[in-house]
């Protein structure tokens, strides 16, 4: 199993929870980062800080309150502790050396701060390693902004993205316009740190959201997979306040496309990693 994650700003939970789940498993990980060296997770959603109004006043910072809610969770940040000691996460690969030789599966976890995720889902490297993976057949999953990358991926053989024809999920922009929203006014120094990319002038509301932007890459729109309005606990899968959990898989969304998997945020991971390994062994 290989893991590309980018140097910095990955989310905590897809990554940590991923490589939990996985190695409880049984499966062997291996990561790769951009430099080589091991990478650091977005430091607000480890420990909420930076969210709140008085974020910038010194002592009051540390005291979270929109940020113990949209932070990892604890199962999620025990993961990221236990990860961060495992010799696989402090001996990463480079993404130049990264191979898909003797590796059955590519998992691409995702987070949002600008600063360290564009340059993750716009890297061409990372890029050929993805159209490698699909030609090869081997079991590509993809969660929240990994999605993007998927979809920003283009087949030299199609000249469209290697999501054209498959059906996927990805961050909603109805949780992408929530978790923005409810900061922009309390984040002075960054109203837009929900947003990887925003949109240019011209460009309606959301074009430039994850939704919309895979979206664009898919054969139909309908290809894009959200909860259908009524089936069951879709009103906990939407809320965007419960989490799944190794016990409980009913807040998770995940959608299965052969040897494509995909989830929308951190609170499908527990349910996202266990289906990947469930059919990897399958």
């Amino acid at each position: 199993m290989l893991i590309p994650i980018p140097d910095r700003d990955f989310d905590p939970s897809e990554v940590a929870v991923s490589w939990q789940v996985l190695t409880n498993h049984g499966r062997s990980v291996v990561f790769a980062t951009e430099n080589g060296s091991p990478a650091t997770a977005d430091d607000i959603m480890l420990t909420g800080r930076g969210l709140d109004i008085w974020s910038a006043v010194p002592l009051l910072g540390r005291a979270a309150f929109i940020g113990r809610f949209l932070r990892a969770n604890r199962d999620a940040r025990d993961a990221y502790a236990r990860m961060s000691r495992s010799p696989e996460y402090q001996h990463p690969l480079r993404w130049t050396a990264a191979t898909l030789d003797d590796v059955d599966a590519l998992l691409l976890p995702g987070g949002h701060r600008a600063r360290g995720m564009r340059g993750y889902i716009d890297s061409e490297t990372l890029h050929r390693l993805v159209v490698e993976a699909f030609s090869r057949g081997l079991v590509v999953a993809a969660i929240c902004h990994g999605v993007l990358l998927a979809a920003r991926t283009v087949d030299p053989a199609t000249g469209r993205s290697v999501l054209h024809g498959r059906k996927t999920t990805a961050l909603t922009w109805a949780f992408e316009r929530r978790a923005w929203q409810l900061t922009r006014f309390t984040r002075f120094g960054d109203r837009d740190y929900y947003r990887t990319y925003t949109e240019e002038p011209g460009q309606p509301a959301g074009y430039m959201s994850v939704q919309s932007e895979v979206t664009r890459a898919l054969a139909s729109p309908s290809d894009f997979c959200d909860v259908v309005p009524g089936s069951p606990d879709w009103r906990t899968k939407t809320s965007g306040l419960a989490r799944d959990s190794v016990t409980d898989s009913r807040p998770a969304f995940v959608v299965d496309d052969g040897n494509y998997l995909s989830a929308r945020w951190p609170g499908d991971t527990h349910t996202f990693a266990a289906k990947l390994s469930e059919k990897l062994n399958g």
